[in-house]
């Protein structure tokens, strides 16, 4: 038998059955594993319960009167608050279409009834850890986005600001270059003449990686639309 689970916040698992006595049986068990379990008799109640302190794993009964599991199942598929929540199937149900309905509602696992503690208790774990795997890859996403964000704001206010002194530090080259042009050595004159196309070859990149960064705000997310004015698609013939 596995160690009972420690953690400071325990995984939450709301139960839904309309029997009490499979309710207290299996929620019995699951605290016993050190799990936080809630029960409910009925797919209203589940619905309450699971919108007003969202749980990390349903199990789920489907022969229930007034509402069944699949109906309980689609209410919270469509409910974006509560649509990542995994729903484990727990039904006497046996027919390869009710396992398959189970599935195409949203379902994320089907256990018979009569079911082994061993069992239940493998695949709550494993649909578990696998939700936080979910949960740690959308954190990391989120932070890598954050971070590529704030380096291309970082990147784009530094060349920002780096066009207005390279672009009077080229004018006064210029300038210099006109005026003084004559006085200066061949080398000196040769010298000057390099460092002013330096100068405009880093406007000219300045410039570039602006109308970059405008091109990639600009640009939709599932690429570009239609023009105003295409032509219409052929007309089809039946």
């Amino acid at each position: 038998m596995k160690d009972p689970i420690s953690s400071k916040n325990p995984p939450a698992i709301l139960m839904v059955d309309d029997t009490p006595a499979n309710l207290e049986l299996l929620s019995g068990m699951l605290k016993g594993r050190g799990y936080k379990v809630r029960a409910a008799v009925s797919g209203k109640l589940a619905l309450q319960a699971a919108r007003n302190d969202p749980p990390d794993l349903i199990l789920l009964d489907i022969n229930m009167p007034e509402m069944n599991g699949y109906e309980v199942c689609a209410e919270l598929k469509s409910d974006d608050k509560l649509k990542d929540i995994p729903v484990i199937f727990l039904s006497a149900l046996t027919e390869t279409m009710d396992k398959v309905k189970a599935f195409g509602i949203g379902g994320v696992d089907y256990i018979t009834k009569p079911f082994q503690f061993e069992e239940v208790e493998a695949r709550v774990e494993t649909h578990l850890e696998l939700r936080r795997q979910k949960s740690r890859l959308e954190e990391s996403y989120k932070e890598q986005s954050e971070l590529k964000k704030l380096r291309d704001n970082l990147v784009n206010l530094l060349i920002h600001d780096l066009r207005p002194p390279l672009t009077s530090i080229c004018g006064q080259l210029e300038l210099i270059k006109e005026k003084d042009g004559t006085a200066l050595s061949a080398d000196s004159a040769g010298r000057l003449a390099e460092t002013v196309k330096t100068a405009k070859q880093l406007i000219q990149m300045v410039g570039t990686v602006l109308d970059t960064g405008k091109l990639e705000e600009e640009k939709p997310a599932d690429g570009p639309g239609p023009r105003d004015d295409a032509p219409p698609p052929p007309a089809e013939h039946y």
